[in-house]
C-alpha cells in the first residue's frame, strides 16, 4: 500500500528510543525526512546516523528537553533553518511517574505538566503556521490508556495524559479549518525501555524479576495476554499520518490489546 508520505517532513519528540524511535523508523521506511528530538545526545546522534544510512532520508538530530520552552524555541529555529517547514508533528516525549498525591511535590507535578501537556501545546502552536504554509499537516499526540483507565501508582502521569487527551480534541476542532488533522493515540502495554525500568522497580517490591512482573501484568490486564512491540504501535501512527486517513479528525484511538474495559 502506498501511504503517500514520500518526502514529507516529520518532527518526533522522544525520537531516539522506544515508541518514538519505532515511529521514526516506520516513517523513514515511507520516505519521510525526520527531525528527531531527544535529551540523550549520544544516542540521538547514533540513531540519526543509522536511520539516514538505512533509509536514505534526511535526519536532523535535535538535542532538547521539551519540558523547557526555550529548548522548544531553539529546536524550532533549527528545524526551520534545515527543512524550511514541517508536515507531521508527533508529540511523543513522556515518561511514567511513581508517587502518591499526598506526598508528591509541586515541582514534580509541574515537570510532568510541562513535559506531557505544555510541550504539545508549544510545539503545536509553533508548527501550525509552518503546516498552513504547506497546505496542511498532521499532529499526533501520544497519550495513554491511563488517560481513561488509570494505573493508581502514577497519579501525575494519569492526570497529565488525560489533559493531553483533551488538548488534542480541542486542537482538532481549531486546526481542521487549516487542513491540519489532529488525533490522539492511547497505547496500552508497549514494551519500551521505560516499562522495563518501571517493572524492575515495582517487581523488586514484590520479589519478582522485571520479566515476571511484565508477564503477570500482561496476563492480568489484556485479553491478548502480552505486551506489544513498539513496531506494532508504530504502524498505526504511520497510517494516521497518511492522507489515506483523511477523515480521521479529533479521534482518540486505543491500541491496547483489549485492555480498555469500557465501550469507547
Amino acid at each position: 500500500m502506498n501511504l503517500q508520505l514520500n518526502n514529507n517532513i516529520a518532527l518526533i519528540t522522544g525520537g531516539s528510543a522506544g515508541i518514538g524511535l519505532a515511529v521514526a523508523e516506520a516513517l523513514a521506511g515511507e520516505g519521510v525526512h525526520l527531525a528527531l528530538c531527544a535529551r540523550n545526545e549520544a544516542r540521538l546522534q547514533r540513531e540519526a546516523k543509522r536511520l539516514q544510512s538505512t533509509f536514505g532520508v534526511k535526519v536532523l538530530p535535535l538535542k532538547a528537553d521539551v519540558s523547557q520552552a526555550e529548548d522548544i524555541r531553539t529546536l524550532m529555529a533549527d528545524l526551520e533553518a534545515a527543512f524550511g517547514g514541517v508536515d507531521i508533528l508527533i508529540n511523543n516525549a513522556g515518561t511514567g511517574s511513581d508517587e502518591t498525591i499526598a506526598e508528591a511535590s509541586d515541582e514534580k507535578w509541574q515537570y510532568y505538566w510541562d513535559l506531557h501537556l505544555m510541550a504539545a501545546v508549544r510545539l503545536s502552536r509553533a508548527c501550525m503556521p509552518l503546516m498552513k504554509a504547506r497546505g496542511g499537516g498532521v499532529i499526533l499526540n501520544n497519550a495513554s490508556i491511563c488517560a481513561r483507565q488509570p494505573l493508581y501508582y502514577e497519579p501525575i502521569y494519569n492526570t497529565t495524559k488525560a489533559a493531553l487527551l483533551m488538548f488534542g480534541k480541542c486542537l482538532a476542532h481549531e486546526a481542521i479549518k487549516h487542513n491540519i488533522r489532529v488525533n490522539t493515540i492511547n497505547p496500552g502495554l508497549i514494551l519500551t525501555p521505560d516499562w522495563i525500568k518501571t517493572a524492575t522497580a515495582l517487581g523488586q517490591r514484590e520479589g519478582l524479576t522485571a520479566q515476571e512482573y511484565l508477564d503477570r501484568l500482561a496476563k492480568s490486564y489484556t485479553p491478548i495476554g502480552r505486551f506489544a512491540t513498539p513496531e506494532e504501535l508504530a504502524h498505526f501512527f504511520v497510517f494516521l499520518c497518511s492522507p489515506l486517513a483523511s477523515y480521521c479528525v479529533g479521534g482518540s484511538y486505543y491500541v491496547d490489546g483489549g485492555w480498555l474495559n469500557v465501550v469507547n
